[in-house]
């Protein structure tokens, strides 16, 4: 049986200064092959938000109960997309973006 539960992930990431709309133009022609691979590993209702002030990157997403956040860092398109996006926003030496955890302290449905 298929578990339908759908959890709440967020975490924050942090935009180089001066890059705030090539950040938006790559995601808005996010790659097709990437937008699969998050939707298929179980990724959905995805969004990003920017603080204009401070840079800082708000992202929230919907995931599967059964999501496996080990499978994502280890997939070559994922790699190749950090990559792509280290030279406009902060990254880990691996490339991988230097993002937050954040924990929820409030929801309404």
């Amino acid at each position: 049986m298929q578990n339908n539960t759908i959890l709440r992930n967020a975490f924050k990431m942090k935009l180089k200064p001066g890059f705030e709309a090539e950040y938006i133009k790559r995601h808005d022609e996010i790659w097709p092959e990437l937008a699969s691979l998050l939707s298929d590993t179980g990724i959905q209702d995805y969004s990003i938000f920017l603080d204009e002030e401070t840079l800082i990157l708000f992202a929230v997403q919907k995931i599967s109960a059964d999501f496996d956040e080990n499978l994502l860092p280890n997939h070559p398109i994922v790699k190749k997309w950090w990559a792509y996006m280290s030279d406009i926003m902060e990254t880990n030496p691996d490339n991988s973006p230097a993002a937050t955890s954040l924990k929820e302290v409030f929801h309404l449905d």
